[in-house]
């Protein structure tokens, strides 16, 4: 029974003919439109969502309302200047008064109106209880100043009763402000709180003013009557505390009403300032906001950082405001940190305070996106706090702001600065993206083959005009600040007045001649077919009319002038680095060109061009296959020009991609790798293994000098350093060892990843370990980079960061003088601290003369530190000007990655250098250098690393000094004393020379002598502490096992300079043991063009040789 009640009925079966009838229905059934929200339950509900609910109906009401209120103060005053009635009883001139038909027609009219409308209000605010909307201060006064007015249509007498329609005012300024609160509700706009409160109080001021007149101008009537304006000059007067005493109220209810109003102005305008004053400290605090208007008129940048540094927000707005085309941009700096003081002192200087605007709030929120306009602004500026302890969660930081500046405005161009390279792919769609590890490796590890790279790519990016030290009596102070103002800039070669002559030519005949004729050196080409940035495409490149051309010159070309220079052509130019007109000549008797080169160089020449007999033109290489390389210059046991992916070389290593990329967005470039991955117990110089049984980093068998790396952890930064000193452009004989000194166990995903590059070692140690240090194979290394720890960043005292690595870097070079160390601090401020002796004389002249430059505004005051200018310290701050200039130059970050070797792009080439030595110094001058490689082999140079070394002159004894008196004395000596012999003559000239010596020097000799004595002593100390430390070095590698044969104790009797000169000019002197900085053509595309050549002539004798068998 129950299981038949709980049986479910069979669902009826529908045909599709009635499908399809009920459709028809359906179809010709009429269809009704619905509105919602048009009918409401009552009367009263319509009438209160006209009046109150609906926000452009309410609105029109309040505005009608407001300007009836005022209407009856305008009324009232109008009927004061007409009323000229007199009473026989003074006392009743207060309470009636004379007024017009006409006017008092006008005030009833606005008094009914007025009525209704404050009377339908409180009818539909009405809730259970009319006490408290009847009891409100606004309804009391609409009824004293409208029922007289509708009581005397009735009762004619009280038709000249006095009303003080006067306080309709502060209805006004209610009225006033309910419309203002409106207003920003109708448009959807939040109001500011500042312009509210100020809104309050003039309103409220003007209230005051306007009753204590209106009341002492009608209570004067029982006295001594007054004006209007009398009353308003009483009014001023008193509220102003000066009390001159011509006008006086001379009735009690005057007086009375003067003490009351002096009463509520100290009660209610204190209060209000007081609110007014709390938010304009609130505002100064958060900044306000940019306004709309400015926003549409003016053009303006956006900065969002986490926090503000003095540091960086200088160098962003030297930087940003270097360009004479950006002097009337707005900065707009958006940090949800309150500003410090240092900060407030600077945005307060004339310079920046009308130029910076400093907003207080978040990326993340979009009410201070729009605080700060940033979808009218030209760019937004996203950087990382570098000085987080916790690197990875600064980038997420970035990566949200990012996130919320894109979403917010998609149109605005964003330049986005990230940490860690693992990072950079969640901003991939930023316009630009520098990455601080990417650059930060690629330059130290540049540093260790092409000295002072770093000092070269941090002079390139930033702006300068070149007029540092030109003031300094010292000669390469001068050349150095000079060459310090070139930078990289673009034109398109048909808009150009300096490349367009060289249409048609090959790009190494265009780089050197432009050189030669006006100092600029082209360094690179973006052809218009591929639109990618090519470094020295090599001769195989056409100039064409619209390719853009990349040159480094001391300013652009548009900014330039150019007038010929008279005189001999021939002559290369002496004074000037910008400009250089003439021929460059090359005797060709002075240069060994190989034989190979000499049946394939062919010359380009030009048919209007007439050239002397002596004058050799540029020689451009031809497209032959035939054409090695392996001659040149440079000494190389296998040629680099190798495009093959898995060829081997002679010491076992091939050319391929690394197959185990660290992170997404690592470019693939071309390396020598191993055939093998190596395995992970050989790569640990501690500990022995199957493969090995020593742990003496001497038991490789290791050719090249290391290459040593302090670090605290690895990451993948680390990758970016092995990369460069891996590049398949590089020769095999080139390839140092690379002992990675890490303070923490590698991972197994970053050992998996270097495993497959050869010579790749690591230690677990601490660089303020001296065995960990001699372990490593410190003794017998070349370069030294030491990298600035994460854990050390963050501070208390921002400047102390970098207080462990100097001390160390100090050690280490008290312990190792002979080592190249190059230092990665946090600060460039504490550059100064590197290598730092007290009494050398140099060091406090370079500090001079970086204080002069600071107080001249230069942007580059730090450049003539030695350890800056010789490229042994590097701060990643100095790169962030990179992105700054990428608003102006948008190639900048491009150029600088393919310069580091960070990225790479097919026919384009690579950074290196070149060695001068005795052979090749026959050149002479760097404008020949530059004639001859772009001829012969292509390659374009770009700056000089220089190293000029001072030798110490020895203190002078007492017996030099006293020899140089005897000399003197002896010339004024008498002839007979000449006469006598030799020790009876050199006995009467020592007594003489010290008498006169005494007499005729005094103190300042005995002063002289003292620093003499002081400076002979240092030089004796510094002997014994060298020889010292070298002892104690010797005898720990001893404990330790090691061998100590080959460990230099580098003499410091000479002590010398490095600094690195770019783009300098073509009569500069090379010297001996010069480092030129050049940019070599790509030996991949090189050999592919060189191989499709070959295939194309062999197709045309195939052709040939058809058409004549035909």
């Amino acid at each position: 029974m129950a299981d038949g009640e709980n049986e479910v009925a069979p669902l009826p079966r529908h045909r599709f003919r009635d499908f399809l009838l009920r459709e028809q229905t359906r179809q010709n059934d009429a269809k009704v439109q619905v509105d919602f929200y048009v009918k409401e339950n009552s009367f009263k509900e319509r009438l209160q969502f006209y009046f109150i609910k609906n926000q452009r109906s309410s609105l029109r009401v309040r505005v009608f309302y407001l300007s009836l209120e005022v209407l009856s103060c305008i009324l009232y005053i109008t009927r004061v200047l007409k009323d000229s009635s007199e009473a026989e009883y003074k006392w009743a001139s207060i309470i009636w008064v004379h007024r017009d038909p006409i006017l008092w027609h006008a005030q009833v009219s606005v008094a009914v109106i007025c009525l209704f409308i404050r009377i339908l209000l409180t009818y539909l605010r009405y809730k259970g209880n009319i006490w408290p909307q009847v009891l409100q201060i606004a309804f009391i006064l609409e009824m004293i100043d409208t029922v007289p007015f509708v009581i005397g249509i009735f009762y004619c007498p009280f038709r000249n009763l006095f009303i003080p329609v006067f306080l309709n005012c502060w209805l006004a300024k209610r009225a006033l402000e309910n419309l203002v609160n409106d207003l920003h509700r109708a448009i959807h706009r939040t109001q500011s709180a500042m312009f509210n409160q100020l809104l309050i109080l003039i309103s409220t001021i003007i209230c005051l003013i306007f009753t204590f007149i209106c009341g002492v101008e009608h209570l004067q009537r029982a006295g001594n009557k007054v004006t209007v304006f009398d009353s308003f000059y009483f009014c001023i007067v008193t509220f102003s505390t000066v009390g001159f005493g011509d006008v006086l109220p001379d009735v009690w209810p005057s007086k009375l009403l003067v003490v009351i109003m002096i009463f509520v102005a100290l009660i209610v305008l204190p209060i209000q300032f007081e609110e007014l004053a709390y938010l304009w400290m609130e505002r100064q605090k958060s900044g306000g906001e940019y306004s709309k208007q400015r926003a549409e008129t003016e053009r303006h940048v956006v900065l969002c950082v986490s926090s503000v540094k003095i540091d960086m927000l200088m160098d962003f707005l030297n930087e940003f405001y270097a360009h004479p085309m950006l002097q009337e941009y707005y900065v707009i700096i958006l940090c949800p940190a309150e500003q410090d003081a240092a900060v407030r002192r600077v945005l307060r200087i004339p310079m920046w305070s009308h130029r910076v605007i400093y907003l207080q709030g978040s990326a993340l929120k979009d009410q201070d996106l729009v605080r700060a306009k940033l979808d009218n602004a030209e760019a937004c500026f996203i950087l990382t706090c570098r000085c987080e302890a916790d690197r990875n969660a600064a980038d997420h930081q970035t990566i949200l702001r990012a996130f919320a500046v894109k979403d917010f405005a998609p149109s605005c161009t964003l330049f986005v600065q990230i940490l860690k390279p693992e990072n950079k792919f969640h901003v991939k769609f930023a316009d630009h993206i520098v990455c601080e590890e990417e650059f930060k490796y690629a330059m130290l590890a540049l540093n260790c083959i092409c000295p002072a790279t770093s000092t070269f790519i941090t002079l390139l990016v930033h702006t300068s005009q070149g007029l540092e030290g030109q003031h300094s009596p010292e000669d390469w102070h001068r050349i150095y600040g000079q060459c310090s103002g070139n930078e990289v800039y673009s034109i398109v070669l048909e808009e150009s007045i300096l490349f367009s002559e060289y249409e048609g030519k090959s790009f190494p005949y265009a780089s050197f001649n432009a050189y030669n004729k006006y100092g600029i050196s082209l360094i690179g080409v973006c052809p218009d077919d591929t639109k990618n940035i090519l470094l020295n495409p090599g001769s195989q490149h056409i100039m064409k009319p619209l390719d853009v051309c990349f040159y480094i010159s001391l300013t652009k070309e548009e900014n330039s002038c150019f007038k010929a220079k008279k005189g001999n052509k021939t002559q290369p130019p002496t004074s000037s680095a910008i400009t250089s007109m003439g021929t460059m000549a090359i005797d060709m008797q002075e240069i060994n060109i190989p034989s190979s080169l000499g049946s394939s160089l062919s010359i380009e020449t030009n048919a209007s061009e007439k050239r002397k007999p002596n004058m050799v033109p540029v020689l451009v290489l031809p497209d032959s296959p035939s054409f090695q390389t392996d001659n040149l210059l440079i000494d190389e046991s296998q040629s680099p020009y190798q495009p093959c992916t898995r060829n081997e070389g002679s010491n076992g290593y091939i050319k391929g991609y690394p197959p185990d990329l660290p992170y997404i967005g690592s470019s693939p470039i071309l390396c020598h790798l191993r055939k093998e991955k190596a395995p992970k117990c050989c790569m640990q110089l501690e500990k022995t293994c199957n493969h090995k049984d020593k742990e003496d980093v001497k038991a490789y068998g290791l050719k090249n000098k290391l290459i040593i790396v302090s670090a605290e952890i690895t990451g993948n930064g680390l990758y970016n350093f092995i990369l460069p000193l891996r590049a398949s452009y590089r020769s095999e004989n080139e390839l140092c060892p690379i002992v990675l000194l890490l303070e923490h166990e590698p991972g197994a995903e970053f050992l998996e990843t270097i495993c497959w590059f050869p010579m790749i070692y690591y230690l677990l140690g601490s660089i303020d370990s001296l065995d960990d240090l001699l372990r490593c194979g410190v003794s017998f290394a070349a370069n030294m980079v030491v990298v600035d720890k994460e854990s050390t960043m963050s501070a208390k005292e921002d400047y102390m960061a970098d207080a462990k690595t100097i001390v160390n870097v100090q050690t280490l070079f008290r312990l190792f003088s002979g080592l190249n160390i190059i230092t990665e601090l946090t600060h460039p401020a504490n550059m100064r601290f590197m290598q730092f002796n007290v009494k050398d004389g140099h060091t406090r002249a370079f500090s001079k003369l970086e204080k002069k430059e600071r107080e001249k505004g230069s942007n580059l005051s730090f450049i003539f530190r030695l350890p800056f200018a010789a490229g042994r310290v590097f701060s990643i701050g100095m790169l962030d000007t990179l992105l700054y200039q990428c608003f102006v130059k948008d190639y900048m970050i491009t150029i600088t990655k393919l310069l580091l070797g960070l990225k790479t792009t097919p026919k384009s080439g690579f950074l290196c250098s070149m060695s001068i030595t005795e052979e090749v110094l026959c050149i002479d001058t760097y404008g020949r250098l530059y004639e001859m490689l772009s001829s012969t082999v292509g390659d374009i140079p770009i700056g000089i690393y220089r190293t000029e070394s001072q030798i110490l002159e020895p203190p002078e004894t007492p017996q030099s000094q006293m020899s140089d008196k005897l000399s003197v004395f002896e010339e004024g000596k008498d002839p007979e004393e000449q006469q006598q012999g030799p020790d009876i003559q050199t006995h009467s000239l020592r007594r003489r020379s010290m008498q006169w010596a005494s007499n005729m020097l005094g103190p300042w000799q005995a002063e002289r002598e003292a620093d003499r004595l002081s400076q002979q002593r240092g030089v004796l100390l510094s002997c014994s502490e060298r020889q010292e430390l070298a002892e104690l070095v010797k005898k720990r590698m001893t404990n330790l096992g090691l061998s100590t044969w080959g460990f230099d104790e580098t003499n410091n009797d000479q002590s010398s300079h490095s600094y690195a000169l770019i783009n300098p000019s073509p009569d500069t002197r090379l010297e001996l043991n010069d480092i030129v900085y050049i940019i070599r053509k790509d030996p991949v595309s090189l050999k592919l063009n060189n191989s499709d050549n070959s295939m194309r002539s062999d197709l045309q004798i195939r052709d040939r040789n058809a058409k004549n068998n035909l």
